[in-house]
Parts: C-alpha cells; sequence; structure tokens
C-alpha cells in the first residue's frame, strides 16, 4: 500500500499497489564443479564436530559420497545413516532422529534426492527442538530451533535444498508435510558432478518434476504469489527446457547438467514460497500407495490436471504466458486457450520423447484404484487449496480415470 498524502484535503489516501508477501529462502547457496569436496572446511564450521551425514544405500553403494566424507573428516567426526528409502517413512525418520542422539550431533547433512534431504530437515528439527513430530505436520507448527543443517542435491527435481518443506510417508502410507522457515538449510551445496551419473529414466523423471514445481508455482492462487517467484519459476523453466533433452541423452554434459541443477533449485525456491497444488495432490496417492518415484507421479498426472485447469480462463492464461519459456516455437497469435492447450500437449510429448511412462495402467496401477486414490487425494488439503480450479473428488476421479 502506498501512502498518498493529499494536502488539500488533508489526509491520506491509500493506494493498492502490490499483494504484500513474505519471502523465504536458504541463507547459503553455493554453487561449482567438485564444490561438494572443497566446501567442506565451510561446512565443517558450520555444522560443528559430529556431523550426522543422512544418505541412501544406493549413493554409498556407488562410492559417491566417498570423497565428501573423506573431506569432511579432516575437521569433523562423521556418522553415516544410509537407511533412507524413497518416499521416506515416518519409522525411518524416527530412527535417524535416534541415531543421530545417540551420537550427540552437532549438525546435519543430507545428501542425495528429496527423501535424503526431507528426512534431514526434520532429523536437524527434532534433535535440535526435542519437540514431537506430530505436533510439527502442516504450515508454520514447528517450533524449533533445528540443528545446523546442510543439503547436497544428487537430483535435478525436487529442490528441496531450498524449500521450507519435508514429507514423509506414514504407517497408513499417508503423505505428510511440514512446512516452515525454520527448516530451511544453512547451506545448499550444488555440485553438477553429482548429477552426473544419474540415469537417463531418473534424469527426466526428476527434469520433467522440477518443470511442475515451476508452473503450479506460477499459477498458484495461493495468496502468497508473489513476483519473485513468478520471476523465479520463468528463469527455471528457462533452464529445464533449454538442457532437459541433452542431459538425458547425455548424461555426462556437464553444461546440461548444471542448467538443470540449477534450473531445479530455483524452481524449489519458487515454489517453496507459491506452493504447489492439484497436480502435487493427486500425485501423492500414486506414490504413497504404489511406490511409483514421485517424479514419475507427477509427470504422468501432469496434463490432464492441466487440462482440468484451463477450464478456468484465467488458468488458461497463466499457462499461456509461459508456454513460450519452454516451447519457443510455438504459434502465440491465437487464444491463450490454443496456446494453453497446445503447451499442455507439448508437454505431454516432450515427456513421452523422454521414455517416461504415460499412463498409470504403464506402471501397474488398477483402473479399480481410481476412486480410492481421489478419497486420498482429497487429504491434500495443503496442497489443493493452490489449485487454479477447485477440484472435488468426483473431479479427482476423473482425472485418474483419464490418466489410466
Amino acid at each position: 500500500v502506498l501512502n498518498v498524502f493529499d494536502r488539500k484535503n488533508v489526509n491520506i489516501i491509500y493506494i493498492a499497489v502490490m499483494q504484500p508477501f513474505n519471502f523465504n529462502n536458504t541463507a547459503g547457496i553455493r554453487f561449482g564443479n567438485d564444490l561438494s569436496v572443497t566446501s567442506s572446511e565451510e561446512v565443517s564450521n558450520k555444522l560443528g564436530s559430529k556431523i550426522l551425514f543422512i544418505t541412501d544405500p544406493g549413493l554409498v553403494k556407488l562410492g559417491l559420497i566417498d570423497e565428501t566424507v573423506k573431506a569432511l573428516k579432516v575437521k569433523s567426526e562423521v556418522l553415516i545413516f544410509d537407511s533412507v528409502e524413497a518416499d521416506p517413512s515416518l519409522k525411518t525418520l524416527m530412527k535417524c532422529v535416534e541415531e543421530g542422539r545417540d551420537f550427540n550431533a552437532s549438525g546435519v547433512i543430507g545428501f542425495g534426492g528429496g527423501s535424503s534431504m526431507d528426512t534431514a530437515k526434520l532429523t536437524a528439527l527434532l534433535i535440535g527442538s526435542g519437540e514431537d513430530i506430530h505436533e510439527a505436520w502442516g504450515v508454520a507448527n514447528a517450533k524449533g530451533p533445528r540443528l545446523p543443517l546442510a543439503l547436497y542435491p544428487t537430483t535435478s527435481g525436487t529442490g528441496s535444498e531450498v524449500t521450507p518443506i519435508s514429507i514423509i510417508t506414514q504407517d497408513d502410507l499417508e503423505k505428510k508435510g511440514v512446512s516452515s522457515p525454520i527448516i530451511l538449510p544453512d547451506l545448499a551445496i550444488l555440485d553438477p558432478l553429482l548429477t552426473v551419473g544419474l540415469p537417463p529414466h531418473i534424469t527426466a523423471a526428476t527434469g520433467i518434476d522440477a518443470m511442475v514445481h515451476a508452473i503450479e508455482s506460477y499459477a498458484s492462487k495461493s495468496a502468497n504469489n508473489n513476483l519473485v517467484s513468478k520471476m523465479l519459476a520463468k528463469e527455471a523453466l528457462k533452464l529445464l527446457g533449454e538442457s532437459i533433452e541433452i542431459a538425458v541423452s547425455n548424461g555426462k554434459d556437464v553444461e546440461a547438467r548444471s542448467k538443470m541443477l540449477l534450473g531445479s533449485m530455483l524452481a524449489g525456491s519458487s515454489f517453496g514460497n507459491s506452493p504447489v497444488a492439484g497436480v502435487h495432490a493427486l500425485a501423492y496417492p500414486i506414490g504413497g500407495t504404489f511406490h511409483i518415484p514421485h517424479g514419475l507421479s507427477n509427470a504422468i498426472v501432469l496434463p490432464y490436471v492441466l487440462r482440468f485447469n484451463i477450464k478456468d480462463q484465467n488458468a488458461a492464461k497463466l499457462y499461456s504466458e509461459i508456454a513460450p519459456i519452454i516451447f519457443p516455437e510455438m504459434d502465440l497469435s491465437t487464444s491463450s486457450q490454443d496456446i494453453s492447450s497446445k503447451f499442455i500437449e507439448n508437454l505431454s510429448n516432450l515427456s513421452s520423447n523422454l521414455g517416461l511412462e504415460q499412463r498409470l495402467r504403464d506402471v501397474g496401477i488398477p483402473e479399480t484404484a481410481c476412486e480410492t486414490m481421489a478419497k486420498d487425494a482429497m487429504k491434500q488439503t495443503r496442497l489443493l487449496i493452490n489449485n487454479p480450479k477447485e477440484i472435488s473428488e468426483n473431479d479427482a476421479c476423473d482425472i485418474y480415470k483419464s490418466a489410466w
């Protein structure tokens, strides 16, 4: 609100200029080849003498953590917790917290994809604060403080290294999240070389996931959708659109890997402040119940949710604004409805060309599951409230059936 003093009438006129918003981000972002090793002194100084290093067994087997851990051990004692699974469970989280407490950890590292980083965020919170995880679920319920925290992404998809969000799978397979600026890390270490060995299918799925973050953030109905988030979403889509096909076809192209990693980070910063919506809400039951990787779950339902959304004229307009960023060859002389429809078609073609499964049946989900998944999706109120067009349980079921 801009205050304008009216001298003649001796009062103040309030002119609405722009809606207020909050923007939170990771305090320190570091980017560069080999930074996972060369940043070790800064990380040790920040995290202290006893570092809990959280990762997954696949990365340990590949030896990807070895040089980083070796460099950290110059100044700090390191305990490796390598039991993180895809869609990490509450049981895994609490086991990690217990081991970190027994170790008397002074700081926490999450090294890997979104699962390891999300586990690290909440481990740092629960050890640092001693609070009950069941009181932290939801938005702005975490109390803190947390232990010092650094995150090292090894995929270009989740953007978890710059988001105030952590998602954990409950015993009943429902996904619950903690959303709070308290769990933003102190340092995000972005080393493109950590992503070079990522297989093509995972590169494609995580890359589309990052695109979904930017697309949903840009069109989010959240009251906190803002100019900064929109700008970051656009730049993320530019970087991802330029590089995803190259990174999938030639995983050793470091320039493409660098653009993917930066694009993922920017998309994460965007949706960390202007939250995602219906695509994620409908993707969660697919991952939680059928253990389909999160990026692939998003990729499968993406075109069907967007086709539902463009029945809303404003959503169609917003999608038409970002369409040429990913697909610069698009004809923009038609209506926003036509442009957004073509945009969705191009996204489907891109996903298919990258070798990703296109239908729920392609990943072994029976059509009879659509109704149950629709019920489960309705529990994701934190996400559904941000969708450009309201999604009912019947709508969700129809979307799933279309995607089947």
